[in-house]
């Protein structure tokens, strides 16, 4: 995409800053939309993308060709569902939104200054550059905040996407309440049809000496039974980590319930949201959510961007990070943050 934005003439303008100068390259976004890449905030209200317009934005087109491999290919598989050689002319249609979803072009235009223009690190806070991408991190961070009740900006850490969420949840929340020989805290609770980011986390506790219980779900509806969860807590178990609808058989759990048990028996409740956000209404806090993971690619946003919800009160949740670094995102994931 940014490629058919490069090729466009750039104009530099001189701005002045508190007395300093300095150079913002600005490129025109489309012919059709008039927007220049600049730091300044568009008062522009948000309106709906048409599927005509979406149609004619040349952002969503392609000219991937189906590969010669696949026309050409002499296999000697015959099936009645064999579909080889029926290609039609054009794009087959995406129906796989579960998986991936295009990016929103109302997104981009969004991100495509702080790609270009306000290009700094948010974490150098010696220079403009720096704090103008520095807002723009945290005026996300409040937006993401306020779409799931959270009740403070700093309850979002940003992530690379669920799957590093997910194990940041169940690896940190398990290694920082069941450090020592002597806790009595090695007890995970989770499903056996959770993402395999899941449950390959919880495997990998296992290994280091972790119980986990891994409850099956019904065969009609694919949710829990609340007598099984409510049986399967000890005193030593850490979290229950159950998502919210499963990416495979849309099965919706019911979240409020598990939370409720959860914060009664006083275990952490972490549920995979990332099939539900942005689709159902999410609040932590009615739902009784102390760990809940996100992703951005989901609902219209870039690949590669993700976020946490950590409870900061009632309970506080504490958590071991993956790996060391800069200190970043309240030292729970270090890295120069995506923007």
């Amino acid at each position: 995409m940014l490629s058919s934005v490069t090729r466009r003439t750039a104009q530099r303008w001189l701005l002045q800053d508190q007395g300093h100068a300095h150079a913002v390259l600005v490129r025109s976004l489309s012919s059709h939309s008039g927007r220049s890449f600049s730091s300044a905030s568009s008062e522009e209200p948000l309106s709906s993308f048409s599927v005509d317009k979406m149609e004619s934005d040349k952002r969503y087109a392609s000219d991937a060709k189906v590969p010669d491999s696949l026309l050409n290919d002499s296999s000697p598989f015959t099936s009645e569902h064999n579909i080889r050689d029926d290609f039609r002319e054009g794009r087959a249609a995406y129906l796989d939104m579960s998986s991936t979803t295009p990016l929103d072009p109302r997104v981009f235009d969004a991100m495509a200054p702080y790609m270009i223009g306000s290009f700094g690190n948010p974490h150098s806070r010696t220079h403009s550059y720096g704090w103008e991408a520095e807002r723009a991190v945290e005026t996300a961070r409040e937006h993401v905040g306020s779409l799931i009740g959270a009740s403070s900006a700093k309850e979002i850490i940003f992530t690379s996407g669920a799957t590093e969420s997910n194990n940041l949840s169940i690896k940190g929340a398990a290694h920082f309440y069941g450090k020592g020989k002597d806790s009595k805290k090695k007890h995970v609770i989770t499903t056996r049809t959770e993402h395999k980011c899941v449950l390959d986390s919880c495997r990998s506790l296992e290994q280091e000496g972790y119980r986990v219980t891994y409850l099956p779900v019904q065969e009609a509806t694919g949710r829990i039974d609340m007598g099984q969860l409510k049986q399967a807590m000890t005193d030593d178990t850490i979290m229950v980590s159950i998502m919210a609808v499963n990416n495979e058989i849309g099965t919706l759990q019911p979240l409020e319930e598990i939370g409720k048990l959860c914060k009664e028996r006083k275990v952490l409740f972490h549920t995979d949201a990332a099939q539900m956000l942005g689709k159902m209404p999410i609040d932590v806090q009615k739902m009784n959510i102390d760990l809940m993971s996100m992703s951005g690619h989901k609902v219209y946003g870039p690949k590669g961007i993700g976020a946490l919800y950590v409870r900061r009160r009632s309970p506080r949740v504490r958590l071991d990070p993956l790996f060391s670094g800069g200190g970043q995102e309240r030292g729970l994931r270090s890295g120069t943050l995506p923007h």
